[in-house]
């Protein structure tokens, strides 16, 4: 073999991606059709560029260090970690409405999750009660298995940020037509102070005819967001963290899934331990950031996927970071209530718990190419502050529920 030979494949590579991107530039989409409009309550809109969609770090405001990677980080992929760095990312992921996470226990999977025999991924898939209210995202997790089962497990359902527990296969047609179809969606508007209350019983605004396409674009959006209504198997709780981190893990789709998730997520630990925000599989304090595995999201040539969900609360948080920890110190000592003797009065933690579990998903930010050294800003600025840090080269797109935007 030639010297120059060798070289052939990655050149070829390097014109496959350049003719990928100029294919993009230049063909018609729905985002690029878009006109900006004023929008009002239901109306979503499609992002035409990522800074229309998520704000990116700024050094003026997030300091000189907000582009440099964490020079501490000890932890690394191994050396023949390739990937596809040219390809343009951001606009190209298909809409989603809703995302269903099954616990399974387990962090890798059958190929295709939905050909495990007798699994909930199978029923959902593969049954005949289809959801109404646009597309489902279904993805295995490690959550773990509840203990002592009678062969049910339980399910977390986005952007609603509900546990279901007791599901079954048998059950899923009730779990999609009482539940997910009756949850709140990715482009259904938050729910105001007076609007009902997630868990009440109430029926959702629109009938389900009139909300029947698998498209999350087109689907009708109700004005007032539909409601996860009562049923009478299946049991609802609230997902007690502010934050998701959600990684894909799925070697037998791609290695190099299963090689970057668990060094990920200990690189995520490291950094949100000091800060009291991690929270293991089993913690269910209030707030913090559940780290969780999942099966496969697509572009694994992309790999690592980083899915972040981020609540309403940390959406709304009126004070800024800034990405120090001074600054989450500085947010904590502002939650300190005194009375008017000038006493400190103990907040009342079912109470916060409550508050903080109530709330819906307003953002997912879905990164791609992330590598540990990548960890400590995505927990600074991406999971605690809604930024972008690479949005160039990571950011392949998401949704902003409390901008009314998607990248779709």
């Amino acid at each position: 073999m030639s010297r120059h030979s060798t070289h052939k494949p990655l050149n070829a590579y390097r014109m496959t991606a350049t003719l990928k991107n100029l294919y993009y530039k230049l063909t018609p989409t729905s985002s690029t059709l878009s006109i900006p409009t004023l929008k009002k309550t239901g109306d979503f809109s499609n992002a035409l560029t990522s800074d229309a969609l998520f704000p990116t770090t700024d050094p003026a405001i997030d300091g000189d260090d907000c582009l440099h990677d964490c020079a501490s980080c000890t932890i690394k992929y191994p050396s023949k970690f390739s990937i596809d760095e040219t390809e343009e990312l951001y606009g190209h992921i298909k809409g989603w409405s809703t995302h269903l996470i099954v616990a399974t226990g387990k962090t890798d999977w059958v190929r295709d999750v939905a050909d495990e025999k007798g699994s909930i991924m199978e029923a959902v898939d593969k049954g005949s009660v289809k959801p109404s209210n646009g597309k489902l995202m279904l993805s295995a997790s490690n959550i773990p298995v509840p203990e002592h089962s009678d062969h049910s497990t339980t399910v977390l359902l986005l952007p609603a940020f509900k546990f279901i527990d007791h599901v079954t296969p048998e059950n899923t047609p009730e779990l999609i037509t009482e539940l997910i179809n009756n949850a709140p969606t990715n482009t259904s508007p938050l729910p105001s102070a007076s609007a009902p209350s997630a868990g009440s019983s109430l029926p959702p605004s629109v009938p389900s005819s009139e909300s029947s396409s698998t498209d999350p674009s087109t689907a009708i959006t109700p004005s007032i967001p539909p409601t996860i209504s009562a049923s009478p198997t299946l049991k609802t709780r609230p997902c007690p963290h502010k934050y998701l981190i959600l990684l894909c893990s799925q070697k037998t789709r791609d290695a190099r899934c299963g090689q970057s998730a668990p060094l990920l997520r200990r690189e995520f630990e490291r950094h949100l331990r000091p800060l009291g925000l991690y929270r293991d599989l089993h913690d269910e304090r209030p707030g913090g950031v559940g780290i969780y595995f999942i099966s496969h999201v697509g572009g694994h040539k992309f790999s690592a996927n980083v899915m972040v969900y981020r609540k309403a609360s940390a959406v709304d948080r009126p004070k800024q970071l800034n990405g120090h920890v001074n600054g989450i110190e500085e947010a904590l000592e502002e939650l300190k209530v005194e009375d008017d003797k000038g006493g400190e009065v103990v907040l009342d933690v079912n109470k916060a718990q409550e508050d903080e579990g109530n709330g819906e998903a307003a953002q997912c930010i879905w990164l791609a190419r992330i590598r540990p050294e990548d960890c400590e800003n995505i927990i600074r600025y991406t999971v605690l502050q809604g930024k972008v840090v690479k949005p160039g080269s990571q950011l392949r797109g998401g949704f902003d529920r409390s901008k009314q935007v998607v990248s779709w």
